[in-house]
């Protein structure tokens, strides 16, 4: 009674196998990190929005005719963009689409592993129960052959009998290496989707009560819940933003700009009326860019976008 209680409680059960592919499979793994990378796409966009700082700082020395001339300095720019064609707003909106769709492909590939989990599991519980049932067959068929043989040497018997007999015998040898090389194959199934080696499993309980009632409400239930179809339509609303954002590029952009600087002067000897030593300086502006034409490039961008567009859909 205790040996049969350790094996109950040590059974994989067909949840705790469920749990090890989730945290432990490969490809899920890929795909978490995956959409780690997506998500960076929406901070990457939103850059576009904030100001670029740049430092700067340079020293410099010429010597001509007998003067030496030292400069050196320091500053900072800032640089704004104010208006850049909608492209920084339609990348975001793009990028949270395209978040959107990884997300969903995420629970497309765990719905999709899971469900290897399960077939895995279930596999090797058949076949082996499958293998079992080749050895008793194979057994019964042992002592098919030797009775057989015991009537053949009593009188009672033919040696068609004992052939026959020994030709069953040889196909369930066969059968029962077959059965044994699935056993093998479907167990090397179990860990390749779930991680580890497939021990004492327990039998899992139907699941017919959590079906859908009907094949037109499984339909439905699919076509509004599934996760391809949910990625598929975020890839085609970030199509659409990609179109807008190709777009942007035709559009004038506005761009403020500011700057301090410091910067150092020496002469040796000094010329008279040259100034000499530390001098501060300060600039801001606004600049307008009209594109007017850039070789066909933003406009094959705008053909492309759409196209993808319409790939998409």
């Amino acid at each position: 009674v205790s040996g049969v209680g350790i094996t109950a409680a040590s059974a994989e059960t067909i949840f705790g196998a469920l749990t090890k592919a989730y945290q432990y499979n490969s490809t899920l793994n890929a795909s978490r990190a995956g959409v780690r990378v997506t998500d960076e796409d929406v901070a990457i966009a939103k850059s576009g929005w904030r100001p670029v700082v740049m430092g700067s700082s340079s020293v410099n020395y010429a010597s001509q005719g007998g003067t030496q001339l030292t400069t050196g300095g320091f500053g900072v720019t800032i640089q704004q963009t104010l208006f850049d064609g909608f492209q920084t707003l339609n990348n975001v909106r793009a990028a949270k689409a395209q978040v959107r769709a990884q997300d969903e492909g995420l629970r497309n590939t765990e719905e999709n592993i899971l469900f290897n989990a399960v077939s895995a599991y279930m596999d090797v519980i058949l076949n082996r129960q499958i293998a079992q049932f080749r050895e008793r067959n194979l057994a019964f068929l042992n002592e098919q052959v030797r009775a057989a043989n015991s009537r053949l040497d009593v009188g009672e018997g033919t040696r068609t009998d004992v052939a026959q007999a020994q030709a069953s015998q040889a196909l369930a040898q066969a059968q029962l290496s077959a059965a044994r090389a699935q056993v093998r194959s479907s167990a090397a199934t179990y860990h390749q989707v779930i991680g580890d080696e497939p021990g004492n499993l327990q039998p899992a309980q139907a699941v017919t009560k959590l079906l859908p009632s009907s094949l037109a409400a499984a339909f439905a239930i699919a076509a509004a819940e599934h996760p391809a179809i949910r990625s598929t339509e975020a890839l085609v609303d970030a199509s659409e933003f990609s179109v807008k954002s190709a777009e942007g590029t035709l559009l004038p952009s506005i761009a403020a700009q500011a700057g301090l600087n410091r910067d150092y002067t020496n002469r040796s000897p000094n010329a008279a009326g040259l100034s000499q030593g530390w001098e501060n300086a300060a600039s801001i502006g606004l600049s307008l860019n009209v594109p007017i034409y850039q070789g066909g490039r933003a406009s094959a961008e705008v053909r492309q976008a759409k196209e993808s567009l319409g790939q998409a859909r």
